[in-house]
């Protein structure tokens, strides 16, 4: 970092992030609106790990819940709950300050975990769309095909090749080498953006993209059969309308899951991506709008996932009514009425 001096930061040292040649300019916004950001974005962070928190806890606690399908909501409440406790409060500080304070290490560390746990999330909302696929047009295979094992394995996947993406290319110069054309060295000192932009722009556009197209493929998939299964059921027996019900929504769930991630990812993917190529103009307010929508996805997904079912209900009545603290509660069959 050169400690030149700036003459324009030391006539206005108040407009720029630090008093140095090449200092990013600081956007100072009025105490009320900053004091508003952070309650915003405060409550966000306490939504996302609240929510996330008590799914992990729920699943965990209960022995009714060890299924494939709620081992794979325990994975994703996990990744956005540590989005929510190592990602968020910083980013909270970067769009409030407009400024990065905490050093190049801690920018690339920040960005690191910040696509981490992004894309584990994005690719476990993927693999539920599978899981929740075999469960509707495969039912009498689903339970031998998906098991507690090929769970795991979607899990560890799931965690895995983010991991190893994302460190290869942040922690290794393939980034710049592959995209030299398009990209150039961050101008400003004081910002982290540029380099999350950087990262995220085309290098992660199919990464976003295929997953979304697996997504909506199966979802229409689901709808069209659960549709038929449902008229079906209806036609041969009344008694069976509480299963075509189910159908139904599961894939309205799932539905709904779907238009949640495109609506909170969409603008900022492609933003991200036609970004890069016209040398980073998006504004900073424009950035940030798009980043913390994308953020909001992951206090979305146990609302849209787990709170809409009886169990969860029933989870959250014998937690806050301390019933908990019974030897016997974990083996409560939560799915009885």
């Amino acid at each position: 970092m050169s400690v030149v001096l700036n003459q324009d930061a030391e006539e206005r040292p108040e407009t720029f992030c630090y008093q140095v040649n090449g200092s990013c300019p600081r956007t100072i916004h009025p105490l009320g609106i900053q004091l508003a950001i952070y309650l915003s974005c405060a409550a966000g962070v306490l939504i996302t790990v609240l929510g996330n928190l008590f799914v992990v806890f729920a699943v965990s606690y209960f022995k009714a819940l060890h299924t494939p399908t709620n081992f794979l909501l325990l994975s994703l409440a996990l990744a956005d709950m540590f989005l929510g406790l190592l990602v968020l409060p910083l980013s909270t500080i970067h769009s409030v300050e407009s400024c990065w304070f905490f050093g190049d290490s801690l920018c690339r560390l920040h960005t690191y975990l910040d696509t981490l746990f992004c894309l584990i999330s994005i690719f476990h909302l993927c693999f539920i769309s599978i899981d929740r696929h075999c469960a509707i047009c495969e039912p009498l295979l689903y339970p031998s095909k998906f098991t507690v094992r090929v769970a795991l394995r979607y899990i560890l996947a799931g965690w895995g090749l983010p991991a190893a993406y994302t460190a290869f290319l942040l922690y290794t110069d393939m980034a710049e080498r592959g995209l030299h054309l398009w990209l150039e060295e961050m101008p400003c000192v004081g910002s982290c953006q540029l380099l999350f932009n950087k990262f995220w722009g085309w290098l992660n556009f199919p990464v976003f993209f295929f997953p979304c197209f697996i997504m909506i493929s199966l979802y229409v998939k689901i709808f069209v059969v659960a549709t038929r299964q449902a008229q079906q059921i209806n036609n041969l027996s009344k008694s069976l309308a509480g299963a075509a019900k189910r159908e139904r929504k599961a894939a309205k769930t799932l539905g709904i899951a779907v238009g949640v991630y495109l609506l909170c990812w969409l603008p900022f993917t492609v933003d991200t991506m036609i970004d890069s190529l016209l040398n980073f103009i998006t504004p900073p307010l424009v950035f940030d709008t798009f980043i913390w929508l994308a953020y909001f996805n992951s206090a979305c997904n146990p609302i849209i996932y787990v709170f809409p079912y009886r169990w969860f209900r029933k989870a959250l009545k014998l937690l806050l009514s301390r019933e908990i603290f019974s030897p016997r509660t974990p083996t409560i069959d939560l799915y009885q009425d």
